[in-house]
């Protein structure tokens, strides 16, 4: 198939031992953007509506993380926060990139705070999506995205989770994602990264406070208020916690901000990436 049929498929490099599946496009300042942890969750998947937008002033790559997309699945590697973490920066590093700024959805954001606390300096600004990575109960929402079981009309109750608005959630749609959930190797490398019970895999990509707190980096916080997946409250103590962090709330919407309100997350995110404060 051509690059136009399989947009999810981009360039492949070694990052940090790790072959991973990457889209970069735009020139400018380095903006990376770290995925979510849903099933059939690729880069392009989860950031398409915002990539073009972002291009047009910066030099924006979505790799697909280890254990997801069309990245490599390494026989025996245990994935966790740490491994996603140095994939990251192995990406940088491969990219010849001394650091950019980071943009994390959801598990993604996860990623980014242990990016940024591990390595400050790789780290310019940071974008903070219904983020994980501080402590917060296991939402029934979660543990349904989690625990999914393949079929296109449970791939539908997801989708219906993740949006505010219903009426975004089509068949087709439905049908899309769930097709890409079943892609060869996806849905098992998917069931083996959060087993139930899985309150541990929460736990697991939290940040200690006192490192959340020695952030110096511009960040901005966002989340969508009827959010059913992550807790609003995870993004109000993240902003507690970093010093001069603006935070953001989307009301109508859910978790997916970056596609329900797309135009309204793409000047919002382009305005601050470019604030030179």
């Amino acid at each position: 198939m051509t690059g136009a049929e399989r947009p999810e498929i981009g360039k492949t490099l070694d990052a940090g031992g790790i072959k991973t599946n990457y889209l970069d496009s735009g020139d400018g300042p380095a903006v990376v953007l770290v995925h979510g942890s849903g099933p059939g969750v690729t880069g392009y998947a989860n950031w398409r509506l915002n990539m073009p937008v972002l291009a047009e002033q910066y030099r924006v790559i979505a790799p697909d993380m280890a254990g997801f997309g069309y990245s490599a699945r390494p026989d025996g590697l245990v994935c966790d926060v740490d491994v996603w973490a140095d994939q990251v920066v192995g990406l940088l590093d491969a990219l010849g990139l001394e650091r950019a700024s980071l943009v994390g959805n959801s598990f993604g954001g996860a990623i980014a705070l242990r990016v940024a606390t591990r390595y400050p300096g790789r780290v310019h600004k940071l974008v903070l999506m219904g983020s994980v990575g501080v402590p917060f109960a296991l939402t029934d929402g979660l543990d349904a995205v989690w625990g999914y079981q393949p079929s296109v009309a449970a791939m539908r109750r997801l989708l219906e989770l993740f949006i505010w608005n219903r009426e975004l959630v089509t068949d087709d749609l439905a049908e899309l994602r769930h097709r890409a959930s079943i892609e060869p190797g996806f849905q098992e490398s998917f069931a083996e990264l959060f087993p139930a019970p899985r309150q541990r895999w929460v736990d697991a990509m939290t940040t200690a406070d006192d490192q959340i707190r020695a952030l110096t980096h511009p960040t901005l916080v966002v989340h969508g208020r009827e959010d059913q997946i992550i807790p609003v409250s995870t993004s109000l103590r993240l902003a507690e916690l970093i010093e001069g962090a603006h935070l953001h709330l989307f009301s109508h919407c859910g978790h997916w901000s970056q596609i329900e309100q797309k135009d309204a997350f793409n000047r919002l995110v382009s305005d601050f990436l470019g604030d030179s404060r």
